[in-house]
């Protein structure tokens, strides 16, 4: 898809990784959530997958986050360098990212601590962590 003058793709590709992060991480919240509310997280995911937040986070990665398999498809690091890629380009166009700077954080921390290398859906792990549980018992 042509979507306009020079730059104008490399802009989109980081539209395009603000929201994949944010949802990964919308995604482990609700099943820490739930899990921790006592919720079976395959439910969680069967439920969230029927309505309007259906996803292709939960499609393709959801069953990985469940099982906490985390073999690389896109790399936490690699998406890390991307959303300092958008969180750039906010700055240049004056447009403020605040939750995309929130999940940036996030992904920094997972790389800092040794998990730049699994796939970014380890950003559960982070929610994980914040909460106490784990969505894995």
């Amino acid at each position: 898809v042509h979507v306009g003058k020079s730059g104008s793709g490399q802009v989109v590709k980081a539209c395009n990784q603000i929201v994949v992060a944010l949802t990964i991480e919308a995604v482990s919240e609700a099943l820490v959530l739930g899990s921790k509310a006592g919720v079976d997280p395959d439910k969680i995911l069967q439920v969230l997958g029927g309505g309007l937040a259906a996803n292709k986070v939960m499609e393709l990665r959801g069953e990985g986050m469940l099982a906490h398999n985390f073999t690389p498809g896109f790399r936490v690091r690699l998406h890390h360098k991307d959303l300092g890629i958008a969180l750039s380009a906010g700055r240049a166009y004056g447009v403020p990212l605040p939750v995309t700077a929130i999940v940036d954080q996030m992904l920094a921390s997972l790389e800092v601590g040794g998990q730049g290398d699994l796939d970014h859906s380890a950003l559960l792990t982070y929610v994980e962590d914040l909460a106490h549980h784990s969505i894995v018992q």
